[in-house]
């Protein structure tokens, strides 16, 4: 069995057993996804003790995790750290032996289900700036006034938005499949979808090219987070944040209340 839910950002309560019982008849060739900002790493410059033991303890779970990459990850570590391997048709970074980073433009085949993955999202938290870490100043200056702002390799990342290479890579794979597949998971979603969650939000070069794999592909559910919402937004595309539901969920089950964990909110 497959469950996906939305941004972590490193508390996993979620998945403690009173708020996800479930788990309890689920194995290691069980799963669960993350749509992005996973934020188990996220230290600076190696995992901190806290990190360590989240880690572990989420690899301690029946079941194994699964994410794509948000744009609150510590892209540094993460495409550096942790090593690139074949899983399931293709790459990830092993974070621990039941803990993987599905790598952008990727197509896995999971539980006999074909699923691309494309992570990275452009931060909406920025609006006073990037700083460098030298800034001290600045930063004491800042922070004191409550400035929405970030550290550069340190609290954001240019990484947070694909590489070319990254991009033309989802392309070739997707030509592979003569773009179909059963499912698409990304953390942040299409431009024509993005206006109807929030008008506020602005398209990028990212969500273009989502719009563009939208347009092209024959595929039975997007999920998406990032937005911090739980919502169906069509019977094919689905944001999700806390919610956990089955990957073959009903398209009317998160609005019609359907709260498959304790903690998540309907």
């Amino acid at each position: 069995m497959i469950y996906i839910t939305g941004d972590t950002h490193a508390d996993f309560s979620r998945f403690e057993e009173a708020n996800f019982p479930i788990q309890n008849e689920m194995t290691k060739d069980d799963y669960v996804i993350i749509c992005g900002d996973f934020g188990g790493v996220w230290t600076y410059e190696i995992e901190s003790i806290l990190e360590q033991k989240n880690l572990d303890w989420l690899n301690s779970r029946n079941f194994t995790t699964l994410f794509v990459d948000g744009n609150h990850e510590n892209y540094t570590r993460l495409y550096n750290d942790y090593p690139v391997k074949e899983w399931n048709g293709g790459k990830v970074n092993e974070i621990r032996d039941s803990i993987f980073h599905l790598m952008r433009g990727e197509v896995f085949s999971i539980d006999g289900k074909t699923i691309f993955t494309f992570g990275g999202a452009r931060s909406h938290d920025i609006q006073d700036g990037i700083l460098n870490l030298d800034e001290e100043e600045k930063i004491y200056e800042y922070r004191k006034r409550g400035a929405y702002f970030r550290i550069r390799d340190y609290s954001w990342w240019d990484l947070e938005l694909p590489l070319d290479t990254e991009m033309q890579n989802g392309i070739k794979n997707l030509e592979k499949y003569n773009y179909k597949v059963d499912y698409i998971i990304t953390h942040c979603c299409p431009t024509n979808i993005q206006p109807l969650i929030n008008i506020t939000y602005k398209k990028d070069y990212l969500t273009d090219y989502l719009q563009t794999i939208a347009e092209k592909c024959d595929f039975k559910k997007w999920f998406f987070g990032h937005y911090h919402e739980n919502r169906t937004i069509n019977p094919r595309f689905t944001l999700l944040y806390e919610d956990i539901v089955p990957l073959d969920y009903e398209s009317n089950a998160i609005s019609s209340g359907y709260t498959p964990c304790s903690r998540c909110k309907p």
